[in-house]
């Protein structure tokens, strides 16, 4: 069992950047894929980026090169640090944990409560 707590997300301009935090509780943490996905309204859940267990990292296309996914194992954390943002990127932001790689939400075992984050123009 994992719970997950994101931390981080806020109002910001565009081009302005924000660092999220998901804390996990467990002793297994290294042993999980960690995921960030996002879900503007009316919108499905969108793939924004993994980090496997021995940190390979994967980005959606409308990310790439703007984002970036790592996790501190020590202290049970991953973050994404989101730059260049654009009012697009505006979302409700999760973390989520699962035992295998993958890229699909309905894949994920445990997912955190959500923070959002906000880009103005």
């Amino acid at each position: 069992q994992v719970q997950l707590v994101e931390s981080g997300g806020g109002l910001v301009q565009a081009g302005g950047s924000l660092r999220l935090s998901c804390g996990a509780s467990g002793r297994t943490f290294s042993s999980y894929v960690m995921g960030w996905f996002r879900q503007a309204p009316g919108k499905e859940r969108e793939f924004v980026a993994a980090i496997t267990r021995t940190s390979g990292t994967y980005y959606g296309a409308a990310v790439t090169g703007r984002f970036a996914i790592s996790r501190d194992n020590a202290k049970n954390t991953v973050y994404l640090q989101m730059n260049s943002l654009k009012p697009g990127d505006t979302a409700v932001y999760f973390c989520a944990a699962d035992l295998r790689f993958t890229t699909y939400a309905y894949d994920y075992d445990y997912w955190g409560q959500g923070t959002q984050v906000t880009v103005s123009s």
